[in-house]
């Protein structure tokens, strides 16, 4: 479908990018796409290695993802297909935890706490009264409590299995410095938008043919321009009698900045310098997964929720050949990864192999270099959601607005949150023109 009306660019071609480029493109806008990598995808998509294709990172979606969902079906990316859509759980190889029952999240929320394999009934009741009470208070909480503080009078195994693997699996930052206000808007967003709200969406696909891969196809087919392998440069202000921006020397009516919190604020500075030392300040938490073999394992689920302590670092394993992908592939994910890379990625694999065999005993043989198949880090692979954290806002110019999982919100460093980000920062754009 071809387009018309006032050239827009939009800057980095990761989720919130994305989003961006195809809400112009519905508005009517001539957009041109700069990414600096060879692919789109930013840090959710697929990379080729010597081993074969990997993502750069084990993601998932939940059923409040609504924004993601609607975008992946409007490229042509249908949901049902890609991704394995089941009920919340949060089982362990011993077969303890809890797991939510088909139906509307709420009551099956307190069905699945009734029913929690080994928990003592005094922990049923205290995980329950409390969340009775951030429901009375609206799933809000004084901005400067950790989710640590807020649960501390809960029971240690209530804590250990439920409350710590669903803060660092929603914001990829351990209890003991997590937001507490981030963590309820997330509990409130999956137990109150709706039947399936709370499901877990594992892909069955690598991460670029979720979004990335299906998002360029329909831009390309809707006459926007796409740049990939140009790292842009630099950002000039409106010049007098003229309108817009410059990117790189061509003119545009509009930017929208979707690239890295880094690259924005290096592109910023010499024109909105408070806006870039907020974004520049950022602090970042680090994902690591582990790709491990082992041709005669299967799991009782596509995934299984891990005790991560001391030198055991991973907190969920996948097996990939339950999600129809990699036979006797395991994706191990150890979350707010930053510690453990301190000693060296190399040695993050071998304490997660270690894991591997003292959780599945007599799977996992071999030499190491033949049973890790992959190592992938994102060292800033989201932002150290802590409380009352000071993120930059959509606005930074006239003609000048930013996107990403970064920029100022009720959600955390997600792929919904980029999603929703690159949607706002084009409605402010369009307000203003």
């Amino acid at each position: 479908m071809p387009v018309s009306g006032a050239p827009v660019a939009v800057v980095g071609a990761g989720w919130a990018g994305l989003a961006a480029a195809v809400a112009l493109v519905q508005a009517g806008r001539q957009v041109t796409l700069f990414e600096m990598a060879s692919m789109p995808g930013g840090r959710a998509r697929q990379v080729q290695t010597a081993q074969g294709e990997f993502d750069n990172g084990q993601h998932i979606l939940i059923g409040a993802y609504t924004q993601t969902l609607k975008l992946m079906r409007q490229v042509g990316a249908d949901p049902s297909r890609l991704l394995l859509r089941q009920p919340l759980a949060l089982r362990y190889p011993d077969g303890g935890g809890l797991a939510l029952p088909p139906g509307p999240a709420l009551p099956a929320f307190v069905r699945a706490v009734l029913a929690a394999r080994g928990w003592r009934l005094a922990d049923r009741l205290a995980l329950l009264a409390a969340a009775a009470a951030w429901l009375a208070r609206g799933f809000d909480c004084p901005g400067h409590l950790t989710v640590q503080a807020l649960c501390q009078s809960l029971p240690a195994r209530v804590r250990d299995e439920m409350v710590d693997p669903l803060c660092v699996a929603a914001l990829n930052t351990p209890a003991s410095s997590a937001s507490a206000r981030v963590f309820l808007r997330v509990l409130k967003d999956a137990l109150f938008a709706g039947p399936g709200s709370a499901d877990l969406l594992l892909p069955r696909v690598g991460l670029s043919a979720l979004l990335p891969d299906p998002a360029m196809r329909w831009l390309q087919a809707a006459g926007a321009r796409t740049e990939t392998r140009h790292r842009v440069q630099q950002l000039a202000p409106p010049a007098a009698g003229q309108a817009g921006w410059s990117v790189d020397g061509q003119r545009f009516h509009g930017v929208v900045l979707a690239c890295s919190p880094v690259e924005a604020a290096r592109l910023v500075a010499p024109h909105q310098a408070a806006w870039a030392q907020r974004a520049g300040q950022l602090r970042y938490e680090a994902i690591v997964t582990a790709y491990l073999r082992d041709a005669d394992l299967r799991l009782p689920q596509a995934m299984v929720a891990l005790r991560a302590r001391g030198q055991a670092p991973a907190q969920f394993v996948f097996d990939l050949a339950a999600l129809g992908r990699q036979p006797g592939c395991f994706a191990w994910v150890v979350s707010g990864a930053g510690e453990h890379l301190a000693q060296g990625l190399a040695g993050c694999g071998q304490r997660v192999l270690a894991q591997a065999r003292q959780v599945f005993p007599g799977a996992f043989r071999g030499e190491a270099d033949q049973v890790i198949r992959h190592l992938a880090a994102e060292r800033r692979a989201t932002l150290a959601c802590l409380p009352d954290l000071d993120r930059p806002g959509t606005g930074i110019a006239p003609g000048l607005v930013a996107a990403g999982d970064y920029i100022a919100g009720p959600y955390p460093s997600t792929l919904e949150g980029a999603v929703r980000s690159g949607q706002a920062a084009v409605q402010a754009l369009l307000a203003c023109a």
